[in-house]
């Protein structure tokens, strides 16, 4: 068994949590010598009725998503990642992130915050990196900003 990672998948949506996930992949991307995948789903599926009435929406969430990775792939390799690839695409990030890209890729770490842009989602049916880590065919890590002192300190009740 090997503790060296070839091709790292991180998944971005514009989040403070995917935030810190793009940067601990830069710092894993460079210790390993990995290439470094950046992936932003483009999740469509609340948009039906609105792209009946506002089809120009649709090309917005992608240069949307078209920037963010840009930004991201300039930070990258800056930072010193010698190969960095970006990649906008359509669908469920549930499905796309680990059933299919991280297939396609071979990737062997996915990097994704804990909590991305989708609070409602979450509250229905589950989280996405729930999903990732259910659902992958490598090792996943999973990045919090709440860690566990902070996330004490905020259930604390304080009375004066």
């Amino acid at each position: 068994m090997t503790l060296v990672y070839h091709r790292i998948l991180v998944a971005v949506d514009g989040s403070q949590e995917a935030e810190a996930a793009f940067k601990k992949s830069i710092g894993i991307a460079k210790r390993n010598k990995a290439i470094l995948n950046i992936i932003h789903v483009i999740d469509l599926r609340g948009h039906t009725p609105v792209r009946l009435h506002e089809p120009y929406l649709e090309d917005a969430a992608f240069r949307y998503g078209q920037n963010l990775l840009e930004d991201y792939k300039k930070e990258a390799l800056a930072a010193g990642v010698s190969e960095v690839n970006v990649y906008a695409v359509p669908g469920s990030p549930k499905k796309v992130i680990s059933r299919d890209f991280a297939k396609q890729l071979q990737a062997d770490l996915i990097v994704c915050g804990a909590q991305g842009l989708n609070a409602l989602e979450y509250f229905l049916i589950g989280s996405v990196s729930t999903n990732i880590v259910r659902s992958s065919p490598c090792d996943v890590l999973v990045v919090r900003l709440d860690g566990p002192k902070k996330k004490a300190e905020r259930e604390t009740i304080r009375y004066e």
